[in-house]
């Protein structure tokens, strides 16, 4: 009887928490499945491997077929037969694990089966079985599993800034590959800044042909007040956002576009000088930092030209949530204004803090009335988080409207759980823990792995409020790609398996070995130089 019973929790665990191993071999896959079974024996492909697939996941296959071509030079021919496939792509819509982003593998038979109850699931599924597969004497083959899959949260994010330095669209595409071999599924996309403008908008031509340029850049660190001397700009035409965003869809990555307002507003306000409080002009800032410069909130050409902004970006970005920025707003510009300390005087508003909220619940209302949903840095919620922010406690007449997605990055922690407790959905982006700007000494990977979204403290129906994360990459200091990419990867990878895995199934020594024997020489083959890794 106690065999019994030992035998059954044993299986309890292989289910559930794919610790059931029938062989010493073992996958070495990024970010680890939920459940992963072994049986003895593998699975070999034909010479020329057959994919059959749903009519719906025509797109789907040919991303296998091109993967296995790419990663393993191999012929691989594309088949509705699929009673003579190697591989078959399938949906069924009463798929037992109820998630549009999780799929099966049974790799246990005579064929590999992947299955899911949305094309996205499919795809995560083909993600998992090309890092699954070894290639021996000319043959394919991959070790007899079962996998059970699905993702931890809804919100795995990553961030690209490039106010800051502009990249260009092979960088981005390339980045987006990345991330979808991770099945990070959400590229937020920092467009405006004090430093650049980085997408044209056709009403207003300026914010390119002048925001987008800058003379020079602070190097070495902030503050340094050393230049290079160097002219830096750049921007993106609305057809090839339009490109990027196609390549992304088809990758199941959702772009985010976060247009920065009311601070951060140098650049537009360089181009337009009457978009800022004092009408002065000013050039586009080489300084990095936090400027003094903000949007007139309260002049109404300054809310209709945001509003004309943000039509043009919805027309270019189907995602259903917008980042309108929110951070580090500095009040001087704000308090130095007749027109702006009216305007708050007028409305019943005690604080530049409670203005901002005011100004940021109206924005969301615009933007609900066009079918998006608003998503500020947690500055939006009116808390003040910074030394040179301090102004009281206005803030408390004005709340930040029950809309919003707050995205968590500064402050004590304690306020992310105070956020999710009034009711808000957040992302979890607090910076000690996702800035990849920050160096390895700061954020080593080993810390980087071990970040938990979900604070403790929460209930259930609480913790449903936290969508996710998001690891950014702010571009101050990074003026080359292979800069960037030192302080992308490999930390990148271990922020998708935060997103992915379920926190029980994390393990640090297994996630090291998986990224060396697999990602790592995939990256280095395709030219990426990661930084400091052990």
């Amino acid at each position: 009887m106690k065999l019994r019973f030992l035998f059954l929790f044993l299986f309890f665990l292989c289910l559930n928490y794919g610790f059931c191993a029938a062989s010493e071999e073992q996958l070495s896959v990024l970010p680890q499945p939920q459940s992963v079974q072994y049986v003895s024996g593998r699975i070999v492909l034909s010479e020329k491997p057959v994919v059959s697939y749903s009519p719906e996941l025509e797109q789907e296959a040919a991303f296998l077929k091109m993967y296995l071509e790419q990663d393993f030079n191999t012929k691989v021919v594309l088949s509705k037969n699929k009673r003579k496939a190697d591989i078959v792509l399938s949906i069924d819509e009463n798929f037992s694990i109820d998630h549009a982003e999780g799929y099966s593998i049974d790799a246990t038979g005579e064929q590999v089966l992947v299955k899911a109850r949305k094309p996205a699931g499919v795809f995560y599924g083909i993600q998992t079985l090309r890092q699954s597969l070894e290639m021996e004497d000319g043959q394919l083959s991959v070790l007899k599993t079962r996998i059970m899959d699905y993702p931890a949260f809804s919100w795995r994010a990553f961030m690209l800034d490039e106010g800051r330095y502009f990249k260009g669209k092979e960088v981005v595409m390339d980045l987006l590959d990345r991330m979808a071999e991770l099945k990070m599924n959400v590229f937020h996309w920092h467009l405006t800044d004090d430093q650049g403008w980085r997408i044209e908008i056709k009403k207003y031509p300026k914010l390119t042909e002048v925001g987008a340029f800058r003379d020079s850049s602070e190097i070495n660190h902030f503050g340094s007040n050393v230049f290079d001397g160097q002219a830096h700009g750049g921007f993106y035409t609305q057809e090839e956002i339009k490109e990027i965003v196609s390549y992304a869809s088809q990758r199941h990555i959702t772009i985010v576009p976060e247009i920065e307002m009311p601070g951060h507003a140098s650049a537009a306000i360089a181009a337009y000088p009457w978009l800022g409080p004092s009408g002065a002009q000013i050039k586009v800032p080489c300084r990095f930092g936090v400027q003094y410069n903000a949007f007139n909130v309260a002049d109404s050409r300054v809310i209709t030209f945001l509003h004309d902004v943000l039509d043009e970006v919805m027309a270019l970005f189907p995602s259903s949530v917008i980042h309108i920025g929110g951070d580090e707003l500095r009040y001087d510009a704000w308090k130095s204004s007749p027109m702006i300390l009216d305007y708050m005087k007028e409305k019943g508003i005690g604080s530049p803090a409670g203005l901002q909220v005011y100004f940021t619940n109206s924005i969301s209302e615009y933007l609900t009335s066009k079918d998006r949903r608003m998503m500020g840095w947690n500055e939006i919620t009116g808390t003040q988080v910074h030394d040179y922010q301090q102004d009281g406690n206005g803030a408390s007449d004005q709340k930040l409207s029950g809309k919003s997605i707050v995205q968590f990055w500064n402050g004590n922690p304690e306020l992310i759980k105070e956020t999710v407790q009034k009711g808000y959905d957040i992302v979890n982006s607090y910076h000690v823990y996702t800035y990849l700007d920050y160096s390895y000494e700061s954020i080593p990977l080993e810390k980087a792995y071990a970040f938990n979204p979900v604070p403790e403290g929460l209930t259930a129906e609480q913790q449903r409020r936290v969508l996710g994360l998001g690891c950014q990459m702010w571009g101050e200091f990074i003026p080359t790609v292979e800069s960037m990419n030192k302080k992308i990867f490999p930390r990148l990878a271990a922020y998708a398996e935060v997103g992915w895995t379920e926190h029980r199934n994390k393990d640090y020594g297994r996630f090291l070995k998986s990224l060396k024997e697999n990602l790592l020489v995939r990256w280095q083959k395709k030219g990426i130089h990661p930084g400091a890794w052990e």
